[in-house]
């Protein structure tokens, strides 16, 4: 755990351990789209859901995510949250208004089946690899 929270960078580190080990903090271009499918689903083996959370141009990333997540069967939505946060810009001096989303996934029925079959999948094509 302690891996996930250092390569997610200091502030939102913090604001992961904050919200009980489940927040993902997506950045719109700090990491590729599957480094947080695959944290979301290790945090939902974890804990049973998981929490995205954006700001501005980075939440069409968490909506991808999101539908990524549940088209594959893996989740389902728990709760949506909007609203509006003011950041503020040293290069300015009045706030700056950005749009927030935050999506709580659970997971499904059947996720722990998918997960074990994905690995035994996984297993399979390596073991191919070095025949």
């Amino acid at each position: 755990m302690s891996g996930d929270t250092a390569a997610m960078g200091g502030e939102a580190a913090q604001q992961q351990k904050t919200a009980g080990g489940n927040r993902i903090q997506v950045s719109n271009s700090k990491k590729p789209l599957f480094f947080y499918v695959n944290l979301a689903k290790r945090y939902m083996q974890q804990h049973g859901d998981v929490e995205l959370s954006a700001l501005g141009m980075a939440i069409s990333t968490v909506v991808t995510i999101a539908e990524i997540l549940k088209n594959n069967g893996l989740a389902i939505e728990k709760r949506i949250k909007t609203s509006t946060v003011e950041i503020h810009d040293d290069m300015r001096d009045r706030p700056i208004q950005k749009a927030k989303i935050e999506i709580v996934l659970g997971k499904t029925d059947n996720f722990d089946e998918l997960m074990a079959a994905a690995t035994g999948e996984a297993a399979a094509g390596d073991g191919e690899e070095h025949s």
